[in-house]
This record gives C-alpha cells, structure tokens and sequence, in this order.
C-alpha cells in the first residue's frame, strides 16, 4: 500500500492528460515518507456510463480513492490526504476553469486483518537498487 485509483469521466479525455495526471499522482504520493514506494500502485478507471447533477453533457468528474495499510495517524493521514488533494485540484485547476467539473478526494483505511496481498516486487527493487 499505497494504492491510488482515478475514477474519471470519459468526457475527460479530451482535456485531461490522463497519463500525466497519474503520473503527478504517482510522484507525489511516493514523496510521502509514510508511505512505502515498493507498494505504491496508481491506476485510472474510466466510466463510460455516468449521470452528473443536471445531465449536462459537459458535466464531468475526477474521483481519487486513495487505499492505504492500516496503522498510520490520523495528523499523517490528514496531511497526506491535504498533499495529494492539493496536488490534484492544482493539476485539475486550468480545466476546472473552461468546464464544469467535480473533483473529490477519499482516503481508505484498509482493515489489518481483512487485507490479503502477496507480491515480490519489494525483491526486485532490492536487487535492482544492489545492482546500480
């Protein structure tokens, strides 16, 4: 963990770098020391299908979920939350600014004992971190 997930408005497209934005995402959150590079992982989920307040056609959305281990307190999960919010609507702001657009932000706390995951990418960053 940390997991970031950009739900997002397909009408978005055309004005959003989506690559991009994961990557600004990506770099500010593995910025963050509480939380552990090797198990960051940041994606984008499009929605096709969607109805926002008054149907508009050029209503639009950008929903981040970010899903973190549990255990961290709340003043650094409060801070995190603030960075990468900020990080987001600053991204987000010159397109905020030519079209309606809704932007929300939500941390998760994962439960310690429902949480199952296996991986070995943490091995090869070690090796590769040996290896330069």
């Amino acid at each position: 963990m940390p997991h970031l997930t950009v739900e997002y408005s397909a009408n978005l497209e055309r004005d959003v770098d989506l690559p991009e934005l994961l990557e600004t995402l990506h770099t500010a959150t593995a910025a963050i020391e509480a939380f552990p590079l090797a198990g960051l992982r940041t994606r984008a989920e499009r929605r096709d299908h969607f109805r926002i307040a008054d149907r508009h056609a050029d209503n639009s959305f950008i929903h981040v979920v970010l899903r973190i281990g549990h255990g961290r307190p709340l003043d650094v999960r409060q801070q995190a939350g603030e960075t990468l919010f900020e990080t987001l609507t600053d991204y987000l702001a010159p397109i905020s600014a030519r079209r309606p657009l809704a932007i929300s932000f939500e941390m998760q706390e994962l439960d310690p004992t429902l949480n199952y995951k296996t991986g070995n990418i943490r091995d090869y960053i070690a090796k590769r971190g040996s290896a330069s």
